[in-house]
């Protein structure tokens, strides 16, 4: 039984209430993403459910932070961890293009004040790039180089900065030549690097990236186990008890996966290193 009209909206109303377009609202049932509740098949008239309200107000907010129909689309028919995934991701080409639109205003400002001309006398060149066999060298030498700073007592800030941008440096160079085993420890060892300086965002953003691409390529054993190792430090150096417990038990449930022996016990005495705070609020 087709529903009273009474109880339906008007294209022109449901367009006031959600804060989009008559054209948009038609251009949307053309693609499919918002149908109608019902068309009249004479005159084609189209009439809304108040319970569309929702999900029309969602693509409208959608659209104000630049996504593209295709990615509402897909944020629309996402569950909740798949969701916040993508709207991370968006998140993450937002910051590009702010990243980018900075360094063109700074440009634009010197250039204003004539501390920078228009145009350059001589074009940049572009970097002479490594052979492979060079590049992978200098991938391992940075991450060895890492290690020995790690290791190193009483380093200085001078060495702490030179740690953190050798530990970049190697993923960099592993991301031109490695395989998705060198990068996920590269990742690693990123996140590892700010655990001990003390900073859990890029800590705990770096051990997920090495879960990521573990799961991603199906690299098991002690990878992904470490992966998880990474993940609870970095909750832990951010005081949430409750996720670095729960990242430890998996990183411990994973061990049981590592073929060697040795492997296994430097994950666990790993694992014993880490602080797990009596309290703290959840992430």
């Amino acid at each position: 039984m087709l529903r009273a009209m009474d109880e339906l909206l008007s294209i022109g109303r449901f367009s006031r209430l959600t804060g989009l377009s008559i054209g948009a609202l038609r251009h949307y049932h053309e693609l499919d993403l918002l149908v109608p509740a019902q068309v009249d098949p004479e005159t084609s008239y189209r009439s809304y459910d108040r319970g569309q309200l929702e999900d029309a107000r969602l693509i409208a907010r959608l659209r104000e932070l630049d996504l593209s129909l295709p990615q509402i689309r897909a944020v629309i028919g996402a569950d909740p961890a798949e969701r916040q995934r993508l709207l991370v991701a968006h998140r993450g080409r937002l910051l590009a293009l702010q990243t980018r639109t900075q360094r063109q205003i700074h440009w634009l400002n010197r250039t204003i004040d004539h501390e920078e001309p228009i145009m350059t006398e001589t074009p940049v060149a572009a970097p002479t790039p490594l052979d492979s066999a060079t590049e992978r060298q200098v991938a391992v030498d940075l991450f060895n180089h890492v290690w020995t700073l790690l290791e190193t007592p009483d380093r200085t800030p001078m060495q702490d900065d030179e740690m953190l941008h050798a530990a970049h440096a190697s993923r960099h160079h592993w991301g031109n030549v490695g395989k998705p085993v060198n990068l996920a420890r590269g990742e690693w060892q990123c996140s590892r690097v700010y655990a001990v300086l003390g900073r859990p965002e890029p800590a705990l953003w770096h051990g997920r990236r090495c879960v990521a691409l573990c799961e991603e390529h199906g690299i098991a054993d002690f990878d992904i186990a470490f992966g998880w190792e990474a993940i609870a430090r970095a909750q832990s150096v951010a005081g949430d008890r409750l996720a670095a417990a729960e990242a430890m038990d998996r990183a411990r449930a994973l061990s049981a996966g590592i073929a060697e022996e040795e492997d296994r016990e430097l994950l666990l005495s790993d694992l014993a290193t880490i602080s797990v705070p009596e309290s703290g609020a959840s992430a």
